[in-house]
């Protein structure tokens, strides 16, 4: 994974069926994602703020 391959460039460098490959590399993923620690924040927290008008494309009069 740490080379950047594609799941084909895999399949095809281990001589391996890509839908093998393809279910390795996910369950490898997953590994990752499930011994990440926990985010904990701590001390002063900012949000900056957004600013979004979905569909009137910046006409603010125009949203009821």
């Amino acid at each position: 994974m740490g080379l950047n391959l594609s799941g084909l460039q895999v399949a095809k460098e281990l001589d391996m069926n890509r839908g093998d490959v393809q279910a390795m590399i996910q369950q490898l993923r997953q590994g990752v994602v499930d011994r990440r620690p926990p985010v904990a924040l701590s001390g002063e927290v900012e949000c900056d703020e957004v600013y979004v008008v979905a569909g009137h494309k910046g006409h603010p009069e125009a949203v009821k």
